[in-house]
């Protein structure tokens, strides 16, 4: 085999170009021939002294002979690019309606090319069914831009990371394109960054779309609807996105920019809409912003569930004019608690709850054994601390050079007010003085009626039960769930991007995997398999897809591509979600 550069001419508009062709010489009853075995494209930029190393290199792969010299790294990867592409190229699919005999060297027996396709056949499957590809298509996607997209997706899925990982993990690691019946050899790491940037453009239609899906497959109704807001951080300075600012990191990373996603969700974990606000944002002004941009959609008025975060007076005002709600009560001051039911018990607490209605709004008071104890333990522990500042101010009256002056030790215990405010309300304090000079510190615990363990929730529905009214505010834990995969089993966190449109498009895209992971795991659930999807994807990585090689007695090679026969564990979860054991066609060639 030998590469030639063959010029051409455009006969619209009669300009001369040329591109690179690999040829190999046969025999033929003419005599000998050359003909085409791959075009190698016009944009083909080896070196000219290079072409012979590749040329021979290829012709190895494909005969299934070792190289004596190995060649270069940047060599070896576009032979086996081209190599590929030949044996694909040349590959019948093997219908398998006869038994088909060779005689063949069984020393000559290899294998290569392993990649996984048991997280990648039910991930593609799934975005089938969700009819993600027709709608790419509807965009205008040409073949090779929906290829991508679901590539892209599928690698936030399975190995979330930068799009720089996932570029590599897209060429190197996953058997998706042979589902897709592509190469992502070709795949270009720019081509992975503009398809988060063409998704992100159609963000509302694809939410609509899925949104739309999803209720038609599992039959949802969206009688409730949770709202919260998480907030991821940047990796760098984020000085080129107006989004990216300093502000309370959930993950405790106050030395990075962030940035904060809202996001809506029913009461089965679908994602029914999402926004990407300012890190620094108040959390209470988004509410409307979001709930509005639902309203269109939306065939029941749902109920509407928030946490203290957001549940301002304005905002209840604001629900209470469009829609049902459950909130947590910001209000501190209880005057009297209700006759109170047992909700929950298990092992680790006990919660009771008990209802004040008014004319307008019923209030859910709820006791919790955990939360006592928890707030018992962090009172406690201020009021050890509060009360060794004090004996120390008390100490220094005694000592030389401590500060005995009245006036000082009064600022001193004022500004320790000031920072146990919530503790120091609940001491009596004595400054007993001579002259101008403090001689003693005294406290005094006060008897103030307190409620540990005690919150509120607050609705406009006033003929819930406590277990009704309870039990729909705990399904604010499925949003936190939600928030928490997002993050730890999609890549979330952090976002590398510096750009404000790169950045929101990895949150979306990670939204998008989420869809298509709840989709999974709903489908999985009514089958009682209840793994996380870390879990999932781990036990389907071990189904693969290898091609096979060996060398016939008349010198040609046989090269079999298929998947590998999956094992229990894989045909429980392809059962669950009714797809086939043995994804991909099996593809034979003869070279």
């Amino acid at each position: 085999m030998f590469i030639r550069k063959v010029f051409h001419t455009d006969k619209k508009n009669n300009t001369v170009y040329h591109t690179f062709k690999l040829i190999e010489s046969v025999r033929t009853e003419r005599g000998p021939r050359q003909r085409m075995v791959v075009n190698l494209g016009a944009d083909f930029n080896v070196p000219e002294e290079k072409w012979k190393d590749l040329a021979n290199r290829i012709e190895q792969i494909v005969t299934g002979q070792s190289s004596l010299f190995p060649p270069s790294a940047d060599i070896e990867d576009l032979a086996l690019l081209y190599a590929k592409r030949i044996i694909s190229y040349h590959g019948k699919e093997d219908k398998k309606e006869s038994p088909d005999y060779h005689t063949v060297d069984i020393d000559t027996l290899d294998h290569q090319d392993v990649r996984s396709v048991g997280a990648e056949h039910v991930i593609y499957e799934t975005i089938k069914a969700l009819g993600l590809p027709d709608l790419f298509a509807s965009f205008g996607f040409n073949k090779p831009a929906t290829d991508a997209a679901i590539g892209v997706i599928a690698a936030r899925l399975i190995a979330p990371s930068s799009d720089r990982a996932a570029h590599i993990w897209l060429q190197s690691a996953s058997a998706i394109d042979d589902l897709l019946k592509t190469d992502f050899k070709s795949l270009s790491q720019d081509r992975v960054y503009k398809t988060a940037d063409m998704l992100l453009k159609k963000k509302k239609v694809i939410e609509d779309h899925l949104r739309s899906k999803e209720s038609t497959l599992f039959d949802l109704k969206e009688k409730v609807i949770l709202y919260d807001l998480t907030n991821t951080f940047f990796e760098g300075s984020g000085k080129y996105n107006d989004k990216a600012h300093f502000g309370n990191s959930k993950e405790k990373r106050g030395d990075c920019p962030l940035v904060t996603l809202g996001l809506v969700l029913d009461t089965d974990g679908f994602p029914k809409r999402t926004e990407v606000f300012p890190g620094n944002i108040s959390e209470p002004g988004t509410l409307k912003k979001v709930i509005s941009s639902l309203s269109p959609n939306i065939q029941i008025k749902p109920l509407i569930v928030i946490d203290a975060g957001i549940a301002t007076e304005e905002n209840i005002a604001w629900l209470k004019g469009y829609y049902d709600y459950i909130v947590v009560s910001r209000r501190k001051k209880i005057d009297a608690l209700p006759d109170m039911v047992t909700v929950r018990e298990d092992n680790r607490r006990c919660i009771r709850a008990g209802i004040i209605r008014t004319d307008n709004e019923a209030t859910l008071y709820c006791y919790s054994t955990d939360k006592k104890i928890k707030e018992t333990g962090i009172q406690n522990r201020f009021e050890k601390r509060f009360e060794e500042e004090l004996t120390k101010v008390h100490n220094a009256l005694n000592k030389k050079h401590g500060t005995k002056n009245y006036t000082k030790v009064i600022e001193k215990i004022g500004r320790l007010k000031e920072r146990y405010k919530r503790i120091a309300r609940h001491y009596e304090i004595t400054v007993t003085k001579n002259d101008n000079l403090a001689t003693a510190v005294t406290w005094q615990k006060k008897h103030i009626e307190h409620h540990t363990g005690i919150y509120a929730l607050r609705s406009n529905c006033l003929d819930f039960t406590e277990q009704e009214f309870f039990d729909i505010f705990s399904m604010l834990t499925d949003i936190e769930d939600a928030f928490r995969s997002m993050k730890s089993e999609l890549g979330l966190r952090p976002v590398y991007h510096q750009k404000e449109y790169r950045s929101d498009g990895h949150i979306f895209v990670t939204v998008i995997a989420y869809h298509i992971m709840q989709t999974i795991r709903y489908a999985l659930k009514n089958k009682q398999i209840r793994e996380s999807w870390s879990t999932i994807r781990k036990v389907l990585s071990t189904h693969v897809r290898i091609t096979t090689t060996i060398k016939k007695d008349d010198g040609r090679v046989v090269h079999i591509r298929k998947s590998t026969r999956p094992e229990p564990v894989h045909t429980k979860i392809y059962d669950a979600l009714g797809l086939p054991h043995c994804p991909g066609k099996t593809i034979k060639t003869i070279l």
